[in-house]
């Protein structure tokens, strides 16, 4: 075995052509070797010869004839993975040589679900920005099943927000922040805003915004409401966009279920208001998701270690505005 793996690393670092690679992506994504060759410039017969190479040197069968095309094996879909990897990191590295070019100090692109968006993620932000203000930061707001994928491909240096209990856990690292606990929100002008000691059977006439059904929230909330008598809400609206949330909230006497950490602002100014009804769902840790056979460029761990300074001190009850930024020491 240990004979076997170093034969094919051989060949690999003596043989293998980035050409190759992205052969085998396109056909991958074309599932046919004719398309995917007009698409690289070359005839069929050299993509075929090509595929053939690879599966020599790496010793397995890439993928599988059918009357449709071509089908990745599980081998192939693992080298394909890897080969998109590959390419991610070599765009990453001619991105930071031109940041660098242009005298940005290092790049980061960061995934951020809804739970950092508001407070954390621009507190990190200032902190890296006080401590190297030329760094170029890149923010892509979504879902786990948005972001999880450009994480693993190396499109996304990290994830920051509510980790992920289950889905993608083999495949990546995560580092807890600190713990944070979902809310009852309505507008300051719905009719339960105010009242104490509020019952669920008293919000069932209203319509509630609720999570996308493919988030751990979404199934936490669905399951409780199964369990109460099968209660099915007036009106569903599925939203993870805050501004959206809370002008819909203003608008109408809805009830959205919102993180802590996101709504903290907005109930300190008046703006929205608690439902005094305790959420049996949804409290989990926040924290950064990285992949977990990777390393982060200088620019992303000084980030990470942002991350960390701005969740100790929310710990520590900190003001974001406090301009005494303490110098990120790297690991």
């Amino acid at each position: 075995m240990i004979d076997r793996h170093a034969r094919i690393v051989d060949r690999a670092l003596n043989r293998l052509k980035l050409r190759q690679l992205r052969l085998l992506v396109a056909v991958g994504l074309h599932g046919n070797i004719q398309n995917a060759a007009r698409e690289m410039g070359i005839s069929q017969p050299a993509a075929t010869k090509m595929i053939q190479d690879l599966e020599l040197d790496f010793e397995v069968k890439l993928f599988t004839r059918t009357n449709r095309g071509v089908v990745p094996t599980v081998f192939g879909e693992t080298l394909i993975r890897h080969g998109k990897l590959i390419f991610a990191q070599i765009s990453n590295a001619a991105q930071e040589l031109d940041d660098l070019r242009e005298g940005n100090s290092g790049r980061v692109v960061v995934g951020i679900l809804l739970a950092a968006a508001t407070s954390l993620l621009p507190a990190a932000i200032e902190i890296l920005l006080a401590e190297r203000p030329n760094v170029a930061v890149k923010v892509i707001e979504g879902t786990n099943e948005v972001l999880m994928p450009g994480l693993l491909a190396g499109e996304i240096d990290m994830v920051v927000g509510r980790l992920p209990s289950h889905r993608h856990r083999t495949k990546i690292r995560q580092e807890k922040l600190f713990e944070d606990r979902i809310l009852a929100i309505v507008g300051c002008g719905h009719p339960l805003a105010g009242r104490t000691g509020i019952s669920f059977a008293q919000t069932k006439p209203f319509g509630w915004i609720l999570p996308p059904l493919e988030t751990t929230l979404r199934r936490q909330v669905d399951h409780f409401f199964v369990g109460q008598q099968q209660y099915v809400p007036p009106v569903t609206i599925e939203s993870v966009s805050y501004l959206t949330n809370r002008g819909l909230l203003q608008a109408r006497d809805l009830i959205c279920l919102m993180p802590a950490e996101v709504v903290s602002q907005d109930l300190a100014n008046g703006l929205l208001a608690r439902l005094d009804w305790d959420v049996p769902m949804g409290q989990g840790p926040i924290g950064i998701s990285l992949r977990a056979d990777d390393d982060l460029s200088p620019a992303g761990r000084a980030f990470k270690a942002a991350l960390h300074q701005a969740s100790e001190s929310r710990r520590m009850g900190i003001p974001q505005s406090d301009t005494r930024i303490q110098p990120i020491h790297l690991k």
